[in-house]
C-alpha cells in the first residue's frame, strides 16, 4: 500500500500505482493534518460572526451574500447538485482513477479543513476501483474543473453514476451493496472537493506517462530509418551536439547510436552526401520534444504536490486566506506545449513514412516487390497523413481562449481541461503514427536483406515478424497497424 502524505509523488511512482493497482492510505501525518485543519475550521465558525468564502457565503458572483449557520451544510450539498452540469463522453477510467488520486493528494495536507472520512472514501472508491462516471466537458479551468469533480463527488453522496464491474450503475445502489454510508458534507467540504485542477492535471500526467513512451518509440523508429534509408551517421556524432548542447538534441542522438551499434548495415558505403532533414534533422526536432515535455514534467509535479482549493486554512498562522490556487493557466499552458511537442514528433514520422516508400535508394516503391499489381503499403501514407493533419489542427492553444462567467466574477479562464481533452488525442495521433512508421521502416528492412542491422534490431524483428508477416502481397493493413500499436505498448521493456 502507497501512503499519501507530505511526501511528493513523481511520475514513476504514479505508473507503478497505475499499473499495478496498488492500494492507497492515508499516512499518520496526513491524518494529523486532516484533523488539525478541520478543528480549526470549525473553532473558527463557533467564534464569530466573519463571513468566509464558499463556508458562510454564497459561491462566484454571490460571494458577498452571508449563509446562515443553519443552512452552511445545505449550501454545500446545493453546491455540489447546481455543479454537476458535465456534458460529452465519459473520461478514461485512467484519467478517473488519477482524478481520485490527485483530489485524495491535495486534500491530505490539510489546508482544506474536511474531514479525514471525505479523503479516505475518496481513497476506498480508488482501491475499489468504483470509478465516478465524468463527463469530459463543462470545466473553464478557472475556479478548478468545477462540472468535472463535481460529477466525480456526486457518488461519494450517493449520487451520480459510476462504473463498477463493467457496467455503469447508479451510485447508490452501489453503495448499498459495499454497505457504504452516503456522505453528508459539512463546511466547505463540497467546495474543497469541487475546486481544483485535478481533471487537467491528471489529463497531463496521463499525456506525460504516455508521452515519455513515445519519445523513446520515435528514436526506435529514427534509427530503423537511419538503416532502410541507409542515412549518412555524421549528424549522430556526439562532436557536432557538443557545440549546441541542448539536453534533448544530446540524448536523442546517443539513443539513436545505442541503436545502431555494431550494425552491418550502419558500415556499408553511402552514395550520397547528405539525407532530407526528416533524417539529418532527427536529434534536433525529437530532441526539442523531449526538452518540451521535460519542461512540463517540472509544472506538473509541482501541481500534483500542491493545494489548489479555496480558500484554505492555515491554523499555525491562525488565517484562512482566499486566493486563487484553483487557477489552472500553469496546466493549460503546459497541455498546450505537451500537444504541440507531441504532434511534431508525429509530424516527422509521417515525412520519414512518405521517403521510405518513395522508391529511393534502392529501394522498391510503395515496398512491393511487384507496384502496379500490388499496391504496398501506399495507403499507409495517406492515413498517416490524415492523423498527422488532425494532430496540427489540435494544436490550436485552447489557453489562448478566454471566456468571461459567472457575471463577471470569473473574467479570465485557463481553459485548460480542453487542452487536456485534445492532447490526449495528439497523443494517440502520435502513437499511431509511430505505429506506422515502424511497420513501414521494418518492412523497408527486410529488403535490404541478406545485409543485417545491429543486434538489438534484428531482435526486436524477430519478435515483430512473429506477430507481423512481412508484407509479400496486397492484404488488409489496418490489422497490421493495430497489431503494431500493440506490439510497441510493451516492446521497449522487453
Amino acid at each position: 500500500m502507497y501512503l499519501l502524505g507530505p511526501t511528493s509523488l513523481d511520475l514513476n511512482t504514479l505508473e507503478d500505482i497505475l499499473q499495478h493497482r496498488r492500494r492507497l492510505g492515508l499516512s499518520e501525518e496526513a491524518r494529523l493534518r486532516l484533523r488539525a485543519g478541520y478543528d480549526y475550521l470549525q473553532h473558527k465558525l463557533a467564534d464569530g460572526d466573519a463571513r468566509y468564502y464558499g463556508i458562510n457565503t454564497g459561491f462566484g458572483a454571490l460571494c458577498d451574500v452571508r449563509i446562515s449557520d443553519e443552512d452552511i451544510a445545505r449550501l454545500q450539498m446545493n453546491l455540489l447538485l447546481s455543479h454537476a452540469a458535465g456534458m460529452g463522453a465519459a473520461a478514461p477510467p485512467d484519467m478517473v482513477r488519477l482524478m481520485l488520486l490527485l483530489k485524495a493528494k491535495s486534500l491530505s495536507y490539510g489546508h482544506s479543513a474536511v474531514r479525514e472520512e471525505v479523503v479516505t472514501r475518496l481513497l476506498d472508491f480508488f482501491n475499489e476501483d468504483l470509478l465516478p462516471v465524468v463527463p469530459e466537458q463543462g470545466s473553464l479551468g478557472a475556479s478548478g474543473d468545477l462540472a468535472p469533480l463535481a460529477h466525480l463527488s456526486l457518488p461519494l453522496a450517493g449520487l451520480g453514476e459510476v462504473w463498477w464491474e463493467g457496467q455503469r450503475q447508479p451510485a447508490r445502489d452501489v453503495l448499498a451493496r459495499k454497505g457504504w454510508r452516503p456522505l453528508a458534507f459539512e463546511a466547505k467540504e463540497a467546495l474543497a472537493l469541487l475546486n481544483g485542477t485535478q481533471f487537467s492535471t491528471a489529463y497531463a500526467v496521463w499525456c506525460l506517462l504516455e508521452g515519455r513512451r513515445l519519445l523513446e518509440l520515435a528514436d526506435l523508429n529514427a534509427a530503423l530509418g537511419y538503416e532502410a534509408f541507409l542515412c549518412q551517421h555524421a549528424p549522430l556524432d556526439e562532436r557536432l551536439h557538443r557545440i549546441r548542447p541542448h539536453a534533448g538534441q544530446m540524448t536523442v542522438a546517443q539513443s539513436i547510436r545505442y541503436w545502431l551499434e555494431g550494425s552491418p548495415l550502419a558500415a556499408m558505403p553511402r552514395e550520397h552526401v547528405q539525407d532530407p532533414y526528416s533524417f539529418r534533422c532527427v536529434p534536433q526536432v525529437h530532441g526539442a520534444s523531449r526538452d518540451a515535455l521535460w519542461h512540463v514534467e517540472q509544472v506538473v509535479l509541482t501541481e500534483i504536490n500542491s493545494v489548489t482549493d479555496n480558500p484554505n486554512v492555515f491554523p499555525d498562522s491562525d488565517a484562512i486566506l482566499s486566493g486563487g490556487n484553483f487557477h489552472a493557466q500553469p496546466i493549460a499552458l503546459a497541455l498546450d506545449y505537451l500537444a504541440l511537442a507531441l504532434s511534431e514528433i508525429g509530424s516527422i514520422a509521417e515525412r520519414r513514412i512518405f521517403q521510405l516508400l518513395s522508391g529511393q535508394r534502392g529501394l522498391p516503391v510503395f515496398l512491393t516487390a511487384r507496384p502496379g499489381l500490388h499496391s504496398g503499403l501506399m495507403i499507409a501514407q495517406y492515413t498517416a497523413a490524415a492523423i498527422a493533419s488532425q494532430s496540427k489542427t489540435l494544436c490550436m492553444p485552447a489557453s489562448a481562449d478566454s471566456i468571461v462567467s459567472s457575471n463577471g466574477q470569473e473574467d479570465h479562464v485557463s481553459m485548460a481541461a480542453n487542452a487536456g481533452v485534445k492532447a490526449v488525442q495528439v497523443v494517440r495521433n502520435t502513437e499511431r503514427l509511430l505505429a506506422i512508421e515502424f511497420m513501414v521502416a521494418m518492412q523497408a528492412l527486410d529488403f535490404r536483406l541478406p545485409v543485417r542491422s545491429s543486434e538489438r534490431i534484428e531482435a526486436l524483428r524477430a519478435r515483430y515478424r512473429a506477430l507481423v508477416p512481412r508484407v509479400e502481397e496486397d492484404r488488409i493493413l489496418s490489422t497490421d497497424m493495430e497489431r503494431t500499436v500493440h506490439f510497441l505498448k510493451t516492446a521497449l521493456k522487453e
